[in-house]
């Protein structure tokens, strides 16, 4: 069987994807990952042989090529994981699916499959039977034909002997004698291929006997490994709880250490806050006295205040009635000026007039 599956032959029938892991050989018990990422997993079925393959390639890889047979079953061990078992590539299978949905519909499909595989091998048994029986009754119907026309050929011979046509008759008992030569040598050819058959079938009886052992065998160690898969399943449990738990503690552990960092920085900064009080604490005397001079020099400094605030206050009101004399002036001075205006006017047109006298006299 070809690990890619030509399309003339076989046509996928159900396709999903899922992560590919197999059962580690050395172990037993743990899984090992067949693919770095989630592939193409593929039914498929071949007409010409009636038979039902699980294909996945991983690039230029082929990671699954799994013949379905009906002693195989496909085992949810949690809800997003499955496997089976495949004697013939001496493995187990797992398949882990992005979701329950999924992996429920790959069961169901394996369960189909497998329904269909159990057929076609019933159908190819019965097949096998038919053939056998009727190459066990034509076995027993060629001797009996045989000896029939022996017996009508010891019949004509008798009857020869009293008829009148003697040379026709044993013209007719030579062919006879020649048919029963050809029918003794088929005969032997049919007593020779029963013989085969029947070889054949003890063969065919002997495989399916040791097929039938087989399957104890594989049932036992499949009980064998559901069994050990469920005290697994229960360790794995186990230790997840405990995983759990070890988890939850090293979080309070990282927790209470970044806690104990902070109170250790918040520390020292108070241990250095402390310091810069005590070096505070020995300046005190001296910020005293610095103090009480400050204080001398702010009432001599509030009593100088209030004397230049009583001093502005007074040059305040000087600036007042010296705006007010001002705009007073300014009126003064702007009618002394229009008054002067008027004057040197009267003055030039006096100018004006003399002028004239002169020039007239």
């Amino acid at each position: 069987i070809s690990p890619v599956p030509p399309y003339s032959r076989e046509q996928p029938i159900f396709t999903t994807r899922a992560h590919v892991f197999q059962i580690d050989p050395s172990t037993k018990k743990n899984w090992v990952p067949a693919s770095k990422q989630a592939v193409t997993v593929s039914y498929f079925y071949d007409s010409t042989r009636s038979s039902y393959r699980i294909i996945s390639v991983d690039g230029a890889k082929v990671i699954i090529n799994s013949t379905i047979t009906p002693n195989m079953t496909f085992t949810k061990t949690s809800q997003k994981f499955g496997q089976w078992a495949d004697s013939r590539a001496n493995t187990v299978f797992g398949l882990g699916f992005p979701s329950e949905q999924q992996l429920t519909k790959f069961a169901e499909k394996f369960q189909e499959v497998k329904e269909a595989a159990k057929l076609a091998r019933d159908r190819s048994q019965e097949k096998i039977e038919t053939s056998s029986n009727h190459s066990q009754e034509s076995g027993r119907e060629t001797p009996s034909s045989t000896r029939a026309s022996s017996v009508n050929g010891t019949d004509d011979e008798k009857a020869s002997h009293g008829g009148p046509a003697e040379a026709h008759l044993k013209s007719e008992n030579d062919k006879l004698k020649i048919a029963l030569a050809q029918s003794s040598s088929n005969v032997k050819k049919w007593e020779t291929e029963l013989q085969s058959l029947r070889e054949s079938n003890a063969r065919l009886s002997t495989a399916l006997q040791e097929s039938a052992a087989s399957i104890e065998h594989w049932k036992k160690q499949f009980s064998a490994c559901k069994e050990e898969n469920d005290q697994l399943r229960g360790k794995i449990e186990e230790l997840e709880e405990q995983c759990n738990e070890i988890n939850k503690e090293k979080e309070r552990n990282a927790q209470l250490s970044r806690r104990l960092q902070e109170l250790e920085t918040e520390l020292q900064d108070k241990e250095l806050e402390l310091e810069e009080l005590r070096k505070q604490g020995e300046i005190i005397p001296e910020l005293m006295s610095e103090c009480e001079s400050v204080s001398e020099q702010l009432q001599a400094a509030e009593k100088k205040n209030k004397d230049l605030e009583e001093k502005v206050r007074t040059l305040r009101t000087e600036v007042e009635e010296s705006k007010h004399r001002q705009t007073n002036l300014k009126t003064e001075l702007k009618n002394f000026l229009d008054v002067l205006d008027g004057k040197i006017d009267e003055l030039h047109d006096f100018r004006q007039g003399l002028s004239k006298l002169g020039v007239d006299n």
